[in-house]
């Protein structure tokens, strides 16, 4: 199997800018995996906000088979005291991902972006681009470099 020269290196896109040394390509790569850990973090996030919501509506079937079972003190009690609950003070879930989006998620996206355009002329993943070269068989039909 021969490699066609599409194959032989990484895209342009991929490809380390003139000029920028190996440190940088470092800092660029960590740069970005702590992005990619805020992302996760963020996906966690939405996570906390479905289950709590899906949790207090599930609490509208608590409330209604404590009353018919006759409980209405403690039906009254899990209405008045859980249901609609704030989960921080003065804030539901909602309020809670949209102050994480505009305080940190928003800023550290766009700062990233910033600082990859300003270094590397906005390429992305310039560190795992080299990594996949150097660890790939040339001529092995799933060690390609691109797409």
């Amino acid at each position: 199997m021969h490699e066609t020269p599409e194959e032989s290196g990484p895209r342009t896109e991929h490809e380390r800018p003139p000029g920028i040394g190996d440190t940088t390509v470092e800092a660029l790569g960590s740069l970005t995996e702590a992005l990619e850990t805020v992302e996760r973090a963020r996906g966690h996030l939405y996570g906390f906000h479905q289950l709590t919501g899906g949790a207090d509506l599930t609490l509208d079937r608590a409330v209604e088979l404590l009353r018919r079972a006759g409980h209405t003190e403690q039906a009254d009690l899990v209405e008045r005291e859980i249901l609609g609950r704030n989960v921080i003070p003065g804030c539901w879930t909602y309020q809670v991902v949209e102050a994480y989006n505009t305080t940190y998620y928003q800023p550290f996206v766009e700062v990233e972006a910033r600082v990859r355009q300003e270094l590397a002329a906005g390429r992305q993943h310039l560190y795992e681009a080299e990594m996949k070269e150097a660890r790939r068989t040339r001529g092995h039909p799933d060690h390609t470099a691109g797409l």
